[in-house]
């Protein structure tokens, strides 16, 4: 796995097979728990279609030019991604909670432990086995959407580990006095995995959340601060503003110089170079990132309602 795109569609072939097994060994030993890892693997599987898209939609933007309906650029459909993935994650195991807590008040189910113990067994080494293939790609890759990928592969082999040392357990208390427990194994296990996974979803979701809502990284403010700074004193600049937000993969910055009114004109070309600097400081050779410099004499117009056109030259020290 080489690119974003082959990752996600790895997961995507080992997600539909694993949906599947589930499905069908869920109904046929009877367990809840099984049943809960083939809708887990169906959702992730679901979720891989739409982020290959998201993908193919970023690299062709970046590769070709942006849509004229979409002038700045496709990222933003990145964080939506994993904020609807982790939604649905989350949903998924607080439903699986309830009807197992349900059960167990129940009474609780019986299963057929030797079909379910082959399902978790197979099930385990696929998971892993993807997962660990996903993290190893992802350390060249370095997606958001891919790492996402990864923690609901370590999820669902959490799952099936759990299903697999619980089934075992079912067997070895088989005909001994603690065979009374034995339909409370199914439901009880689900109940452990769903409080214990929980909370990975939802950091994934505040991260997705505050990238949606363009809240600020203090990281990048305070990169692009230094880096404006920087050009303030060696231009003899009064100051500069920074609005920044990290939005996906892309960084969005806007860095606003206040120029000494009065001073002498500069060819058009010294304010490119200063441009190129600080273009290249924060966004390097990656493609993803939107880089916006301008220049003003007007000291009410650093805000960002009012702040000059993208790319405009300051109107009052450029030359002819």
């Amino acid at each position: 796995m080489r690119t974003e795109q082959q990752a996600l569609t790895t997961s995507l072939a080992g997600a539909v097979t694993l949906a599947v097994l589930g499905t069908v060994f869920g109904l046929a030993s009877g367990s809840s728990a099984i049943l809960f890892d083939g809708v887990f693997s169906m959702v992730d599987a679901l979720m891989s279609v739409v982020s290959i898209a998201v993908v193919r939609l970023i690299t062709r933007s970046t590769a070709v030019g942006l849509s004229r309906r979409f002038g700045r650029g496709f990222w933003h459909f990145e964080p939506m991604v994993l904020v609807a993935n982790a939604l649905i994650l989350v949903t998924v195991m607080t439903y699986a909670l309830v009807e197992s807590v349900l059960s167990v008040l129940d009474g609780g189910r019986d299963i057929e432990l030797g079909l379910a113990i082959v399902y978790a067994a197979v099930v385990l080494v696929i998971t892993l086995t993807i997962g660990l293939l996903e993290h190893r790609a992802n350390r060249r890759i370095g997606s958001a959407i891919v790492a996402m990928d990864v923690k609901g592969w370590l999820m669902a082999g959490g799952v099936t580990g759990a299903l697999l040392v619980a089934f075992v357990v079912g067997v070895l208390i088989d005909g001994t006095r603690f065979e009374a427990a034995t339909p409370y194994i199914d439901p009880v296990v689900l109940i452990v995995v769903a409080v214990v996974l929980v909370p990975v979803p939802l950091a994934t979701l505040r991260r997705a959340l505050s990238e949606v809502a363009l809240v600020t990284p203090v990281a990048l403010q305070d990169e692009a601060e230094g880096v404006a700074a920087e050009v303030v004193a060696s231009e003899g600049f009064v100051s500069s503003k920074v609005y920044a937000a990290q939005i996906g993969r892309s960084r969005q910055v806007e860095v606003l110089f206040l120029v000494p009114e009065g001073e002498a004109p500069r060819p058009l070309e010294e304010w490119d170079d200063i441009r190129t600097r600080v273009v290249d400081a924060l966004r390097g050779d990656d493609p993803n990132h939107w880089i916006t410099v301008a220049f003003t004499t007007r000291p009410h117009l650093t805000s960002p309602e009012r702040c000059s056109p993208v790319g405009s030259p300051p109107p009052r020290t450029t030359s002819a």
